[in-house]
């Protein structure tokens, strides 16, 4: 088996109260996603977020302060996140308040850094001139060099960055002869069972407690040739029950699952009624561009008629419009029912995320739909789309170039979405389209996955 595309890198925040990491989370991510105030222990809970410096990806994970004080029930539940935290990242980031020093909890919290025996480095934060020598004690905490920013206005932390993505592991890029499968949907809905009734034995623990799966664990397997690693994952709820150390890392190592596989099976109850998570679910697999199929599963124990499933799949895409283009299975991995005939449609699916169209024959379909319908003129401006070319695949995407692309509404770019699809399908696979001005790529609009 050769190798799959590994997951991001994960850095993890860790500090005493009030250091200001969620400020430099903030900084870092470049948007207010985390609660920062001047009380101390506002970040209770766990935040992250998906970001890149200088072509490189990673996980931010930001972390409640740590004040090692195992008299407070609220800083021993702390405590146990932080925790959790450092065994989930791959870099340790130490955020100080260099206007303070070095505080017995830093200490305290450096032995946890020591027996982890992770990468770790010092930042001192709060420092306005990196000359101001203030925070020359913090070489002495044995993290090698600190790296002095602010978090407030930014200074530093283009330098931290730099040294952050020399020490994370490198990603290499996936393995185009392995496709990698994540096996996605809401706790206990039976992804493990799934997958052990596809692959035909029992690979995976399967309870009926849900949450039993909270690591993304990879199952190689072969079908028709073809190498597939199938990454059975921890269920996602909805966000205001993730509150718990457990499911907080789950929805992370889910993400990151998503993140590093070419396609994602969605797995739904179909005893239960359909709930906005599993939606939500989807989108997060089609947003990030990989391929999709929906799976009802547990259609065994449902009472059904020939009209049950059709209406269950218009239901779900008149929630979710892009699910029109998605496959729908309807599954049981108790009795095995058209269980195997999901490796048939996962490859069908690849091969129509693969699938590039001749550039005269997108062009040529440009112009049928031009010839159908206009684009809307503005006010004072004409209007024109000229020519279009599938300039990628997996995902596919389309350019689209024209006068004023500034100027064409977004229903005429579903429209032209519509069109595409119609014509060349790319099946279960979400569809970019790019509009950009004639002989001029600098100045363009990507109106996104559709």
């Amino acid at each position: 088996m050769t190798q799959a595309a590994a997951p991001l890198p994960v850095i993890a925040l860790v500090g005493r109260p009030n250091v200001g990491k969620s400020a430099l989370f903030n900084r870092i991510v470049g948007q207010g996603t985390a609660i920062v105030s001047e009380e101390a222990g506002t970040t209770r809970d766990r935040h992250f977020a998906l970001t890149e410096w200088n072509g490189r990806s990673f996980y931010l994970v930001d972390t409640g302060g740590l004040t090692m004080d195992d008299r407070v029930p609220m800083d021993v539940e702390i405590k146990k996140q932080v925790v959790q935290a450092i065994g989930e990242a791959d870099l340790l980031l130490l955020v100080l308040d260099a206007t303070v020093g070095v505080h017995p909890s830093d200490r305290r919290i450096l032995d946890l850094l020591r027996a982890a025996d992770k990468p770790w480095m010092v930042v001192a934060n709060k420092v306005d001139d990196p000359r101001d020598p203030a925070f020359y004690e913090l070489y002495n905490l044995g993290g090698g060099d600190p790296f002095p920013v602010s978090a407030t206005n930014g200074k530093g932390s283009g330098d931290l960055l730099d040294a952050v993505i020399e020490r994370i592991p490198d990603v290499p890029p996936p393995d185009a002869a392995v496709l990698r499968v994540a096996v996605i949907g809401r706790p206990n809905v039976g992804k493990s069972s799934f997958i052990n009734r596809l692959l035909g034995e029992e690979r995976l623990v399967v309870s009926e407690v849900a949450g039993t799966t909270r690591d993304a664990i990879d199952t190689p397997f072969r079908y028709h040739g073809r190498d597939l690693v199938f990454v059975d994952t921890a269920g996602l709820r909805r966000q205001a029950r993730v509150d718990e150390g457990v499911e907080f890392y789950s929805t992370l190592r889910t993400r990151r699952a998503i993140e590093s596989a070419d396609l994602c099976v969605l797995l739904i109850d179909g005893t239960e009624k359909l709930v906005d998570q599993d939606l939500k679910i989807a989108h997060l697999a089609w947003d990030a561009g990989r391929g999709l199929i929906v799976i009802v599963n547990k259609w065994d124990l449902v009472e059904k008629d020939d009209k049950t499933a059709p209406k269950y799949v218009k239901e779900m895409t008149e929630k979710a419009p892009f699910l029109e283009y998605v496959p729908f299975l309807f599954t049981s991995a108790v009795t095995g029912q058209r269980v195997t005939r999901v490796l048939d449609v996962i490859l069908e699916v690849e091969r129509e995320r693969l699938k590039r169209v001749s550039t005269s024959d997108v062009n040529g379909r440009l112009q049928e739909l031009v010839a159908r319908r206009q684009p809307p003129q503005a006010v004072g401006q004409e209007v024109r789309v000229n020519y279009a070319t599938q300039v990628e695949v997996a995902p596919p995407h389309i350019v689209v170039f024209g006068n004023h692309p500034e100027y064409v509404a977004e229903h005429y770019v579903r429209f032209l979405h519509n069109g595409f699809r119609e014509a060349f399908g790319w099946t279960g696979n979400p569809l970019k389209i790019t509009l950009k001005r004639k002989n001029e790529d600098r100045r363009d609009r990507d109106d996104g996955r559709r």
